[in-house]
């Protein structure tokens, strides 16, 4: 039985627990036993084999598996954890158990980032909404009449989450660890999407569709706008090793940005759209290339490694764990998807 294949937690006591909408339901055996084991003979199915009766079947139910999962982000508790369009928030461990978590708040959320509190939070697209979920899975919804089509999340260097408003929003957004929310304008910004804490204790985020450019805001709200000429269409974004800011560009581009505001442009033939963007533990930045169905890796030096698969499916959210792998979501391919910095792939699906 391998352990990505079940979003289980403790199945071998008496009890299986599944997590329903609005936190976790337990699910008890009623047979009088406690069940000795368990094993799949099939996808989404248990079996609970317990002394001196005949077996029983559970089924896991549908909106209990992995489904088009976007960002992803390592958590407090050193788990990953990723959002699901589908109105749900996942956990997965380094050994590939996963579990699931549904609340009426959660809607269609998109960017997923740790808090400095030691919870997740994450993006309601068209919550509108901030929301934060514990470790132990109890979730909170925050609102706001400025907060508009949230997109991206990162933790400040002022220990509150700071946030993009895109699709017409054209705002960063800041929250609290107590739900306080502060919004942030400026003439130049078109379509913020992803934003990243940078190395000078500011936060950088990508202005997408509208406007193309890179922009700043310090923690006091002050915003500056970078290179309108050279950036088209750009997405991820995080601070790289090397003390710049890297991000995902346009049709075929990897950028590098100074905090100066100086940039250089990496074209390659094989970046075919890239997304989701993470500083690797080798000094690397690694890439999702989704319409490529590849995990890419570009050098400071600008020398670009493509890594195929047969499971990567329409990658788009990239980190690191804890393992010193980097870890993605595979969107197309309804599962998370593992990579070590020599390329190794492996594939887990609830």
């Amino acid at each position: 039985m391998r352990r990505g294949d079940l979003i289980v937690s403790g199945v071998l006591g008496a009890a299986l627990l599944l997590t329903g909408y609005g936190g976790s339901r337990q699910h008890r055996f009623t047979d009088g036993h406690a069940p000795t084991g368990l094993a799949a003979t099939k996808p989404h199915a248990l079996w609970a084999i317990s002394a001196g009766t005949k077996a029983a079947a559970f089924s896991i139910p549908s909106h209990l598996r992995i489904r088009a999962p976007r960002g992803i982000v390592r958590g407090p508790d050193d788990a990953l954890w990723f959002t699901e369009p589908g109105n749900s928030i996942g956990r997965i461990t380094t050994g590939g158990v996963i579990r699931i978590y549904r609340h009426r708040g959660i809607y269609h959320p998109e960017g997923i980032a740790a808090g400095a509190d030691g919870a997740v939070w994450f993006t309601n697209l068209f919550g509108p909404t901030i929301g934060r979920i514990t470790t132990a899975g109890n979730v909170r919804i925050y609102s706001h009449r400025g907060v508009f089509h949230p997109e991206g999340i990162a933790a400040g260097s002022d220990g509150a989450l700071w946030f993009t408003n895109s699709d017409g929003g054209a705002a960063i957004g800041r929250i609290t660890r107590d739900g306080a929310i502060t919004i942030y304008r400026h003439p130049g910004m078109g379509d913020p999407e992803e934003i990243t804490a940078g190395p000078d204790d500011a936060l950088w985020f990508t202005n997408g569709d509208r406007g193309a450019s890179i922009g700043r805001i310090t923690t006091h709200g002050v915003i500056t706008i970078y290179a309108r000429s050279k950036v088209d269409e750009p997405e991820g974004i995080v601070a790289g090793r090397d003390g710049a800011l890297w991000f995902t560009n346009g049709a075929h581009s990897i950028g590098r940005m100074t905090v100066n505001g100086a940039v250089t442009l990496y074209t390659r033939p094989a970046v075919d759209h890239p997304w989701g963007i993470a500083a690797g533990p080798d000094g690397g930045l690694w890439f999702t290339n989704p319409d490529r169905n590849s995990i890419g890796r570009i050098t400071t030096k600008g020398v670009v490694s493509i890594y195929v698969h047969p499971g990567i499916k329409g990658p788009q959210g990239i980190t690191v764990g804890p393992d010193g792998a980097l870890w993605f979501t595979n969107h197309y391919g309804d599962s998370i998807g593992r990579i070590t910095t020599a390329g190794a792939v492996r594939i887990f699906r609830g």
